[in-house]
């Protein structure tokens, strides 16, 4: 039970990243003419920090070392920003798709990959470590 509401408070913290990376993202992509991948990246960026520092506190409660933590989420990201970043700029300025759909389902492969790589390579062994 104790990991079912873990998920629930990941998920809602991921919603308000979610909030913050498509608010970024309308923005810079209706304000700026800048074609989708800078748009998509800073965006990104700004939700990760918000994600990263809300879920060390409150949902795994880690007092794991900040800056190794923070390198496992880089490798982990290092891999997911090309990788998401190519693709939706393949499909929304070459196929033509939309792009807050290209961006939705970048943010769905994002939530479910980074929960799993948070919970068990990230967090695994400091869960519930932090005191209140």
């Amino acid at each position: 039970m104790k990991e079912f509401w873990r998920f629930v408070k990941f998920a809602l913290f991921s919603a308000s990243a979610g909030i913050i990376e498509l608010g970024a993202f309308a923005l810079l992509n209706e304000l700026t003419g800048w074609s989708y991948w800078p748009c998509y990246l800073i965006a990104l960026l700004l939700s990760i920090l918000w994600n990263f520092t809300l879920n060390r506190k409150f949902t795994f409660r880690s007092v794991a070392n900040v800056p190794v933590a923070m390198l496992k989420v880089l490798g982990f990201y290092a891999v997911f920003v090309p990788v998401t970043t190519l693709l939706g700029d393949f499909l929304a300025d070459t196929l033509h798709w939309n792009e807050y759909l290209v961006t939705g389902i970048n943010m769905g492969l994002n939530f479910i990959t980074e929960y799993l790589f948070q919970r068990y390579v990230v967090y695994g062994n400091s869960i519930d470590t932090r005191k209140s």
